[in-house]
């Protein structure tokens, strides 16, 4: 990362979701929109089982989701 602030929080896993997962961020907080009202853990399931990311990963997005709602 060329800034001179370090990206912190959530979004600091976002590089290598997408390098990871082949897809924006913005993809998965899609997924995460239309998945509904459900519970942070739940999301976090949903991620994990339906779309195969690992824990972390999927963490991080619906607690950057969530945190935006």
């Amino acid at each position: 990362m060329e800034s001179s602030e370090k990206t912190k929080g959530p979004a600091s896993y976002f590089p290598s979701i997408e390098k990871k997962y082949g897809h924006p961020v913005e993809h998965w907080l899609e997924v995460l929109r239309n998945a509904g009202e459900r519970k942070h853990m739940e999301l976090v399931g949903l991620l994990k089982t339906e779309h195969g990311l690992g824990h972390g990963h999927a963490n991080a997005l619906v607690a950057y989701h969530l945190a935006r709602r």
